[in-house]
């Protein structure tokens, strides 16, 4: 048997179970995305930077199609079935390039973003609103208070109308005695929310990004090999893969 062809019905195999693996993979990586935004959407306003995790998934749910009709049309060696897993795979790049396009932008407006929202959301903080809840969660995840530092509270009405107090949801993890105090430094977390949310948010769009392109990599090779069969097909009479 022809050594390209085994080579090539090796490597879309191989394609298939990765298309299972990548699917998995994918599908938890758009997740996290989700998850990690949906925390703190009142503090984004541009709700289309969930265009990329929305993308990630749904090339995820097909992957696991895919991948069956990969491995069969290989073993085949349908040209039907191979011309269809080589569109399929074409058309997953090409979903896989909008998002990684998407990310790259998304990703240079976070901080502009969340410049835009951050500080209404912290104005309109009282302890009982939607805001404050959301407010109280940045502080506690991040271990950070305030937008750009903890004297911003000093601006807001929370801390006129509270005995020139912040939030606890600014104290330090596991420490006792902190009453939000600005007398007591030691026991608060001082940097501010907005430069580590915008790190966070960033980290998360630039691991989906290095996972796309890897994925984006691999299919490049799964093309190649797809095209090495057909080409030899054309010219050599059926040749399964144990022979």
């Amino acid at each position: 048997m022809d050594c390209g062809i085994i080579t090539s019905k090796t490597v879309l195999l191989l394609l298939s179970l990765i298309f299972w693996a990548a699917g998995a993979a994918l599908a938890y990586v758009g997740s996290y995305v989700l998850r990690s935004y949906s925390s703190f959407d009142n503090f984004l306003e541009d709700k289309y930077t969930l265009i990329p995790a929305a993308i990630i998934i749904a090339v995820a749910v097909v992957m696991f199609v895919i991948g069956i009709v990969g491995c069969c049309a290989t073993l085949r060696e349908s040209k039907i079935g191979l011309g269809f897993f080589l569109l399929i795979i074409l058309i997953i790049l090409a979903a896989e390039i909008t998002a990684f396009v998407f990310g790259f932008i998304y990703r240079g407006k976070i901080k502009g973003d969340l410049e835009g929202t951050m500080s209404d959301v912290f104005q309109k903080y009282d302890g009982k609103n939607s805001e404050t809840r959301a407010v109280d969660y940045l502080q506690t995840q991040l271990q950070c208070c305030g937008v750009k530092n903890y004297t911003d509270w000093t601006t807001r009405p929370w801390f006129s109308s509270h005995n020139n107090t912040l939030p606890v949801s600014c104290c330090k993890p596991n420490v006792t005695g902190c009453t939000g105090a600005l007398e007591q430094p030691n026991l608060l977390n001082t940097q501010g929310c907005e430069a580590k949310l915008e790190q966070l948010l960033q980290d998360v769009l630039s691991y989906a990004m290095l996972v796309i392109l890897g994925f984006a990599i691999i299919k490049l090779f799964g093309m190649l090999s797809v095209c090495v069969i057909t080409c030899r097909g054309n010219r050599n009479e059926y040749q399964p893969l144990y022979a």
